[in-house]
């Protein structure tokens, strides 16, 4: 039998709606960089979906990308970022924020999510130290919704945290890789209109929500980056193709699309969630999006990849790991009963 894939949420392709229209339109001619109409729908379906009219709207390449450009974008040469120890910048992005000059200030994180108490506290610290002008001055917050542990920040977290970037004057920046999966899960209060009123500057996943690649990047403040397009170009991120990342971004905010994309994997999740605590498997903690992390002895390990594909997360001791699953889109309920029946 074949092994079930469940590692990342970016093993398929994309959404039929998105490959239709691709190949709808795949013989016309357009403009280059973005300055195509479909480019232009998009950035209007997107600017509606977030109530933030005069926003600036930017597609990029991918996650990593999208992140390194976005970053050194908003910081001086002498700041560096603030972010979880766990998060993406921090662990899985090969330093690429160091690469561009920018030190990423880790901090203690709970299941993946830092606090605005921990963002003061780095704060005051910094400017009561009487060496500070030989330290990297935090100049941004960076935080994901859903964070790598698949937790999800509510709307009042979010609001305390965007309150103590005003009081010191810090960039607050959201990756969204999976943000449709969090606008999908019923235990999220945090809209897109939110993110544009609370933030400087977030990206709207669709490399792992839909699309063959992409990633939408929303500056509230239209005027917040001069020049990003420019930019954009200098860090590699600027498709020369640019219609056909605003063609897909058009089709994910087409009929509320991007909403309801990551439906079936948060259903999928719950499902498996259940199915491994009912089989012995426990839960490493509990994440209500669409990534199951599961702490197993070798032999369990061993079972599971027997019949199913999962990822490494980490060794909590010798005798255990942790490992994680994660649903997408296109995960269908009879991968799931596959997976279900094999345990």
């Amino acid at each position: 039998m074949e092994k079930i894939m469940l590692a990342s949420d970016y093993q398929e392709g994309a959404h039929p709606a998105i490959m239709k229209r691709l190949v709808e339109t795949n013989l016309l001619s357009n403009a280059g960089y973005g300055t195509d109409e479909f480019s232009e729908s998009a950035r209007n379906r997107i600017r509606t979906a977030c109530a933030c009219p005069n926003a600036s709207v930017y597609f990029l390449v991918g996650g990593t990308q999208t992140n390194a450009t976005v970053i050194d974008a908003l910081l001086a040469p002498y700041q560096g970022i603030l972010a979880a120890e766990s998060g993406h910048i921090s662990v899985h992005e090969a330093g690429a924020i160091e690469f561009g000059g920018h030190k990423v200030l880790a901090l203690p994180h709970h299941y993946g999510k830092i606090s605005a108490r921990q963002l003061e506290e780095a704060c005051e610290n910094w400017l009561s130290d009487g060496n500070r002008d030989h330290m990297v001055m935090p100049g941004m917050v960076y935080i994901s919704q859903p964070t790598e542990y698949g937790t999800l920040y509510s709307r009042a977290e979010l609001t305390a945290i965007s309150e103590i970037c005003r009081k010191f004057n810090l960039k607050l920046y959201v990756d969204g890789a999976r943000l449709a999966y969090a606008l999908s899960c019923p235990a999220n209060d945090v809209t897109l209109p939110d993110l544009a009123r609370l933030c400087s500057a977030f990206y709207i996943g669709g490399t792992k929500c839909g699309a063959l690649f992409g990633e939408a990047v929303v500056l509230p403040d239209p005027g917040l980056i001069p020049h990003f397009f420019t930019i954009i170009k200098q860090h590699g991120a600027l498709l020369a193709k640019g219609f056909v990342a605003g063609l897909q971004f058009d089709t994910l905010f087409t009929d509320d699309l991007y909403f309801h994309i990551g439906d079936s994997a948060i259903r999928a999740a719950d499902k498996l969630r259940e199915a491994f605590t009912e089989h012995g498997y426990p839960l490493a903690f509990d994440s209500p999006t669409n990534q199951i992390f599961l702490t197993v002895t070798k032999e369990q390990q061993d079972h599971l990849d027997s019949f199913a594909v999962s990822s490494f997360w980490e060794k909590p001791d010798e005798d255990h790991t942790i490992i994680r699953f994660a649903t997408s889109w296109a995960t269908t309920e009879e991968k799931i009963s596959q997976l279900i029946e094999q345990l």
